[in-house]
């Protein structure tokens, strides 16, 4: 791996953060707070919130099992998606690399900030090559990004190829496991140490079932979470969230009864969808979706909109023709799906 130093953006590196009035007296107790010009009525909603999110990273650490140091919370995972390339990419000079089709917001993000974005085609069972990621690399490439269960094809990346990438890349490598409580698969997260160069994603969006609140998180050395810090925003995750965060942290056994009934739903649904005579094929999944090839999907879309019933049409994406991308809903909505594309 390259140093830190020389990944990231020198006026990034040299960056003065903003110091917040909430950072300043850190270390301290306090009672009276008169320093950040906010009105003293209307508790609790008239103060800022921790900047850092400190006690809502300790009780994170305790279920993710990694350390509060080594945590960025963000406003969704866009933000995290978006930092590194604020951090690490020069505009016009460096690029980055992916897997595709993967999730849309990494070009997205890529085009904004105008670096350039080189995707990496999949194979016939939507699995990477380490060999053609690196294939794709150059002295200017700083990340590559790989969705690990991946959207839309809902399968995990093979290990041994994500740790080719990891032992070889000289940059950053970004997993982005937003859907890895559906996987067997153990996190990425565990290996944060034998990384330095890695960097992983996850949601409560997802299983925890809180996507109203937009909360991201981040698992990264401190090094790469102290850049990250001095570049967001100082108030990024508001009151209201945090609060939210803390009280589904309460019972997380209570995501695990999620996870098990989905599980259970997504194997029955799949099993239906592949005796439907308009379903050519359902692809292997580790996520709470599974990628269906249809007939023809833009019809088949068009019906279910007509019937109330949303679903995501892919046909469009690369790789991806005729296919539709089914989120795992309820007993009853499953139900209510299939019972309409029995009668298309």
């Amino acid at each position: 791996m390259r140093s830190l130093e020389e990944l990231t953006r020198p006026n990034i590196w040299n960056l003065a953060p903003y110091s917040s009035a909430r950072n300043e007296y850190s270390g301290h107790v306090a009672r009276v707070f008169l320093d950040a010009n906010e009105n003293p009525y209307n508790k609790p909603f008239n103060r800022y919130p921790d900047p850092l999110q400190k006690e809502l990273k300790e009780r994170i650490s305790k279920v993710k099992g990694v350390h509060p140091d080594s945590i960025f919370l963000g406003n969704g995972s866009d933000e995290a998606i978006d930092l590194p390339y604020r951090c690490f990419t020069r505009p016009g000079i460096d690029n980055v690399v992916a897997i595709e089709p993967t999730y849309g917001m990494y070009k997205v993000c890529a085009d904004i900030n105008d670096v350039e974005y080189r995707p990496v085609l999949l194979d016939e069972n939507y699995q990477m090559s380490a060999d053609k990621l690196l294939a794709a690399c150059d002295r200017n490439t700083k990340l590559i990004w790989i969705c690990s269960p991946n959207n839309p094809t809902g399968n995990h990346m093979d290990r041994e190829e994500i740790l080719k990438v990891l032992n070889t890349f000289d940059g950053l490598v970004i997993i982005d496991e937003a859907y890895s409580d559906f996987s067997a698969e153990r996190s990425l997260r565990y290996e944060l140490d034998k990384y330095p160069n890695l960097i992983v994603l996850q949601t409560f969006s997802k299983a925890w079932g809180c996507a109203a609140i937009r909360l991201g998180m981040a698992f990264a050395s401190k090094e790469i979470v102290d850049i990250y810090n001095k570049v967001k925003y100082p108030y990024n995750v508001n009151l209201l969230t945090q609060q939210q965060a803390m009280e589904a942290l309460k019972d997380p056994y209570e995501v695990d009864k999620w996870i098990k009934l989905l599980l259970q739903e997504r194997r029955k649904l799949m099993e239906n969808f592949r005796l439907l005579p308009i379903c050519k094929k359902v692809y292997p999944t580790d996520a709470n979706f599974f990628l269906a090839k249809m007939t023809d999907a833009q019809k088949i879309y068009d019906y279910l909109v007509e019937q109330g019933i949303i679903v995501r049409n892919r046909t469009r994406v690369t790789l991806c023709q005729d296919c539709l991308r089914i989120t795992i809903g309820t007993k009853s909505e499953n139900t209510e799906l299939m019972a309409a594309l029995r009668k298309y």
